[in-house]
């Protein structure tokens, strides 16, 4: 019984807290929210091939953008996000890249090696458009700070996936382990807000 009055208890403040969906990186909104775009630093990084990659400037920029957390070591809930993106790319076809990007963040960039990212992904079939970022660690953790989902051990970051659309500032999340099928709905709801806003 009072395992029950305490499970009513956090779902109930997690419905609540879902109406926020930026006070916290574990609440995914049920639509788009229309915000401010939250100051994204346009760090240097490197990409799964090596490459230096400016995160704002190359890889948000006017775009329409999912962004998901993940390490390469991770035997959990990161193969199904790996997974969720392969199956969002194929979907989305030739439009991945051109307006829209799939992001994949290392949150253990002291692992989380280029070339530890590409076999990662080469698993999942990875296609342009599809861009896995690592770093030195301090901007890492700056950049996860900034898109609110800064965690305090890699074991501790979460299924949530960031879709923001940076020309309309519409920013939301969705839960990772949903399915593709309702992350795609999310996305393409806020990319529909870029086709209104031109």
């Amino acid at each position: 019984m009072i395992r029950r009055a305490i499970l009513l208890a956090v779902l109930g403040t997690a419905a609540m807290a879902a109406e926020k969906p930026h006070a916290h990186p574990d609440h995914a909104a049920a639509a788009p929210v229309s915000q401010a775009t939250p100051t994204i630093p346009d760090l240097q990084l490197l990409d799964q091939d090596g490459k230096t990659v400016h995160f704002y400037g190359d890889l948000v920029k006017g775009k329409v953008v999912a962004i998901e957390f993940v390490f390469t070591t991770c035997t959990t809930i990161c193969p199904p996000l790996g997974a969720t993106f392969a199956r969002i790319q194929k979907v989305l076809g030739p439009r991945m890249g051109s307006g829209l990007q799939l992001i994949s963040i290392s949150v253990d960039p002291a692992v989380d090696t280029p070339q530890r990212l590409k076999a990662w992904s080469d698993k999942f079939h990875r296609k342009p458009g599809w861009t896995l970022v690592t770093g030195p660690k301090p901007d890492v953790d700056r950049l996860l700070a900034a898109l609110g989902s800064e965690v305090a051990g890699k074991a501790d970051h979460t299924p949530m996936i960031l879709i923001g659309n940076d020309a309309t500032g519409t920013w939301t999340r969705a839960y990772g382990l949903g399915g593709a099928t309702q992350v795609m709905k999310t996305i393409e709801s806020v990319a529909a807000r870029k086709e209104a806003a031109r």
